[in-house]
């Protein structure tokens, strides 16, 4: 028989109004702008190889 432990809520039930920035908040908007940065620089590196030395194509 499977049995189930109760564990106690990290939370109380009771919401409260929020007051400002949390720390968790920062530290979420942070993460992602490094991530974006990250994902822009790659992507720049990436499609540098492509691109002739003079930055722009040449349409035939």
């Amino acid at each position: 028989m499977l049995t189930v432990l109760a564990v106690e809520s990290g939370h109380s039930g009771t919401a409260h109004p929020p007051t400002g920035l949390a720390l968790s908040d920062v530290a979420l908007f942070v993460f992602a702008a490094t991530g974006v940065w990250l994902v822009r620089r790659a992507l720049r590196k990436r499609f540098a190889k492509t691109r002739p030395p003079g930055g722009t194509l040449k349409k035939d």
